[in-house]
């Protein structure tokens, strides 16, 4: 037979109570199962709540009504009138009686534990009551069966010790003269042998129904919740957790003592002495197979099973000299933590033998410091030991697996999730079992950890990416519909999701926890968003402080520049377009790449330089792989290379020039382009990226124009300017076309030097054949010395520079 367990939940409501009824009907087999009901949901802790007003002399009638009602109304809902008035009577004398011992209590201001636990054994013995008397209606044979009769414990309230021996043999009796009937057996409460009421402490439901399952040596017990098994991790916390088809009992117990509330592990004790599996299934979606827990599960391939966390959780930290060496002193300190009922959750020590840190409930940190500062006051005052203090805001994200056995880099995989997302590590235990590795951080942390460390174990899931951007002009735009279109193929081929957490433009600024649909999100900026300042944006990004974020530059400003440093401090990687931070002090290009790498996380700009072409990471891989670097050449500006390219037979300068205006290729002032000073910040950032501590005023930069075409007032009188130097310009093109040259605009780096001259090259140079708009850059390395690597293609426009800030972002991704 089996043994169903049914929590608050599924007793919590007269939809929930029907659910439950439908279950049984296909689970009752040959032999009827054993039912085990806890009270209904949120009843126990209004229990606790009335009796706490009791003794603080405070009302609790509208709370008792409260209880009555909800169940009168569920008996109203569920039962037809003739068959109402036997339960109503039953519960409303349960009632009465309830009011009694609240009143008791009142009335002396006192609440013992043997009170409590009596009045706690109310809302088990209602909600079975009511249950199996609307059970009936469907099953005759239906009984109600008051589990402190049979379950008996010593006279520990509120966390009683089964005498297992008695237990066993009521149990037994009472059903062998009752194996006809389905019973539905109160949860959680026993008795001791005076008969007065005791509870089995939490989970104690679970823990009846592991105690009857283990007694009947049952087939399965299964445990009937709201949640689909045990998950990966909390789903509170990560959207992406899964539900994991079996777990070891070892795996279950560590899980569940770290946080995983689904069940306890007390409720495994006697189902594992017996062998018996236990299966955790959702009342309301009885399609789901359910987890099971047992002997024997089959070889995963998943490196961990689950993570888990405790929430809330203080740490004490006991050092001096006065421990070094000295035999028993941990078992005095322990003794006296466990003597005094102050559980410890975890325990690390350092091989120094200088230090014990140890985590204990927030409720007993206060106590625990009491007892140690009285237990060792002469070690205190002799200075051999420093006065502990208590540390909280904090709490414990473990990771569990029978896998991790032997596993190396199980660790290594935690830290570095944790170390990349900022989130700093207060205390580690690991035993040598090798089942769970723990760890003490933040409380405030918490949900970036589990996130964070959740994508870095599942591989088969989408990793997320957080994205926040700066920008919305051409850029921005086509870099989210590029996002837009590449999503399913990002999800196929990469195991990547991104989501844009937060837009930001000069007029408005718009943030969502829960990701901003890209389809519509201009009208979402412009109807949600708020006046834009740049300063709230970041500390609102920071203060979600999400796993996996990117901060991404689309502008050409100089005020995102000066949160770059912060951002980059706050372990969020940094994607820019925007080449002005790193072309002005080297100091400040330091500090970016010394932030990055000190916080673990990524400073890419690979748009800084040749738009979408992959520029910057060809020459950090010949960096990386040894080579040295002897020459590099370039042409990185594509409105100057779209002139040069059609300045040739009849053509005058300054038509080409308007033309290239005309299609978009210059800013509106076209002296922007061609004064070089976009070109030199470009090569500045190469030269830097190439190891080069050079500032601006170290880049040699050659004129094209003649000084009055640069001193000109204003565009028309520049383009008169560069009409009236006609002859200059035609001078250099027939020179050129003389010697079998062509013109280019060319950037070099060579000996640690820079400049940026007009040059005439011949068809030997890998520059002659340049065409259009294009950017084009060659590296003579020592293994690139007689034909040097050439990187050449679309060097400007909102398409490739969008593409090129698109893959930093998925490189960010991979990493």
């Amino acid at each position: 037979m089996n043994i169903l367990k049914f929590g608050g939940t599924s007793v919590g409501s007269a939809q929930s109570i029907s659910a439950l009824i439908d279950i049984l009907k296909k689970e009752k087999g040959d032999e009827n199962p054993i039912v085990v009901l806890s009270a209904m949901g949120g009843v126990t802790n209004t229990l606790l709540e009335m009796a706490e007003n009791a003794r603080n002399a405070r009302d609790y009638a509208d709370q008792l009504k409260a209880i009555e009602t909800k169940h009168f109304e569920v008996i109203r809902t569920l039962l037809p009138a003739i068959a109402q008035n036997p339960v109503l009577t039953k519960l409303k004398i349960y009632f009465n009686e309830l009011e009694d011992i609240l009143q008791s209590v009142y009335n002396l201001r006192e609440l013992s534990l043997q009170t409590k636990d009596l009045i706690l054994s109310y809302g088990e013995r209602c909600s079975n009551v009511m249950v199996s008397h609307i059970a009936r209606q469907q099953f005759p044979n239906a009984i109600y069966v008051d589990g402190s009769e049979l379950i008996k414990t010593d006279s520990n309230f509120g966390q009683a010790k089964v005498n297992n021996q008695l237990t066993e043999i009521l149990i037994k009796e009472f059903y062998e003269a009752n194996s006809d009937k389905l019973m539905f057996v109160t949860g959680f409460i026993a008795s001791n042998d005076e008969g007065r009421i005791t509870t089995l402490g939490r989970g104690g439901s679970d823990y009846t129904a592991a105690i009857w399952g283990a007694v009947l040596n049952a087939k399965e017990i299964q445990i009937w919740t709201d949640v689909d098994g045990m998950l990966t991790a909390d789903p509170r916390i990560v959207k992406k957790a899964f539900s994991l088809p079996e777990l070891s009992y070892i795996e279950a117990m560590e899980l569940s003592y770290f946080g995983a509330k689904v069940i306890y592990p007390p409720t495994m004790t006697p189902a594992f002495l017996k062998k018996i599996p236990i299966v955790i299934k959702n009342t309301f979606n009885v399609d789901f197979a359910g987890t099971y827990i047992k002997h024997g599960v089959q070889a995963s391939s998943l490196p961990i099973k689950g993570i888990s966390s405790i929430d809330e959780i203080s740490i004490l930290n006991l050092s001096g000299s006065g421990m070094v060496g000295k035999a028993g002193f941990s078992g005095r300190l322990f003794s006296l933590l466990s003597r005094e009922q102050v559980n410890v959750v975890l325990i690390t020590q350092s091989s120094s033998e200088h230090s014990i840190t140890f985590a204990v409930k927030p409720a007993d940190a206060l106590k625990a410091l009491s007892l140690i500062n009285k237990e060792f006051e002469l070690e205190l005052q002799a200075r051999k030991l420093e006065y502990p203090e208590v540390e909280s805001g904090l709490s414990v994200l473990a990771i569990v697996g029978e896998n991790m056995k032997r596993t190396p880099g199980i660790s290594g995989k935690l830290f570095n999730a944790l170390g990349r997302n900022g989130v700093n590590i207060r205390a580690i235990a690991q035993g040598s079992s090798e089942y769970n590795i723990s760890v003490i951080i933040s409380r405030a942390d918490l949900s970036k950890a589990v996130n964070a460390v959740h994508d870095a174990f599942y591989s088969d899931l989408k990793k997320t990416l957080n994205v926040f951007c700066l920008g919305t002009g051409n850029i921005g735009k086509t870099l989210f519909q590029q996002l837009q279109n590449q999503m399913p193929f990002l999800a196929k081929n990469n195991d990547l999701q991104v989501k844009v957490m937060g837009i930001c433009n000069t007029r408005k600024m718009y943030l969502n926890p829960n990701g901003i649909d890209l389809n519509t999100w201009e009208p979402e900026l412009e109807a949600n968003g708020e006046k834009a300042e740049l300063s709230e944006f970041i500390k609102k990004m920071k203060a979600m402080n999400l796993a996996n974020c990117v901060f991404v530059d689309n502008t050409a400003s100089h005020n995102p520049i000066q949160y770059y440093l912060d951002v980059l401090q706050s372990s969020i990687s940094v994607v820019t377009c925007n080449k002005i931070g790193n072309s002005a002090e080297y100091e400040q290009y330091a500090a970016f790449k010394e932030a990055a790498r000190k916080h673990g996380v990524d400073f890419f700009y690979e748009t800084n330089v040749g738009a979408g072409l992959p520029i910057i990471r060809t020459l950090k891989d010949l960096m990386l792989s040894g080579d040295r670097i002897n020459r590099i050449e370039a042409i990185l500006s594509g409105t100057i290379s779209y002139i040069f390219n059609n300045f040739k037979g009849d053509r005058l300068f300054h038509e080409v020039v308007k033309e290239a205006q005309d299609l978009g290729y210059t800013e509106p002032d076209p002296r922007d382009d061609l004064n070089g000073k976009d070109f030199m910040r470009k090569m500045l950032i190469l030269a830097r990226d190439a190891g080069y501590a050079l500032e601006e005023k170290d880049v040699s930069i050659e004129s094209m124009l003649p000084a009055a075409c640069l001193a000109a007032a204003s565009v028309p009188d520049f383009y008169k300017e560069m009409e009236n130097n006609s002859t200059h310009f035609e001078n250099l093109k027939q020179r050129a076309a003389q010697e079998n040259k062509v013109l280019r605009y060319i950037g070099k780096l060579e000996d640690g030097k820079v400049s940026i001259t007009l040059e005439m090259v011949d068809d030997s140079h890998p520059f002659y054949m340049l065409s259009g708009s294009d950017n084009i850059i060659s590296f003579t390395t020592d293994r690139y010395r007689e034909r040097p690597l050439v990187v050449k293609g679309p060097g400007a426009g909102a398409e490739v520079t969008a593409a090129g800030v698109f893959a930093d972002i998925i490189n960010v991704g991979k990493r």
